[in-house]
């Protein structure tokens, strides 16, 4: 089962009953807008604990359709990258228990 936005918003609310649905709402987006803006101006962006998001430069290029075999021009691009930090990565490896299956969409 994935988290979906939605269900984050659930979650915390129900952790915070003293909170307002619209407000938690509100709070997740500007979160995500925020990271997301800043990701735009080219910035890193670092949640201690849980990891960094940065942005890598990808030049143009030629490429192959892999149908066809023809090349095709590949313009330059910018894709996110996401590098985990050090609590979250012992936290997904200290539980030997986890079920993969589960965590797979379907």
């Amino acid at each position: 089962m994935s988290l979906i936005k939605s269900k984050l918003i659930q979650n915390i609310t129900e952790a915070n009953p003293h909170l307002f649905v619209r407000d938690v709402e509100r709070i997740v987006n500007t979160i995500f807008n925020e990271i997301t803006q800043s990701l735009a101006e080219g910035k890193r962006v670092e949640l201690r604990g849980f990891g960094a998001f940065s942005v890598q430069h990808r030049k143009e290029r030629n490429g192959r359709n892999p149908r066809t075999g023809e090349t095709v021009h590949v313009e330059e691009k910018y894709i996110p990258r996401f590098k985990t930090g050090k609590e979250l990565r012992l936290k997904l490896n200290s539980n030997v228990n986890i079920n993969t299956s589960e965590t797979r969409d379907e």
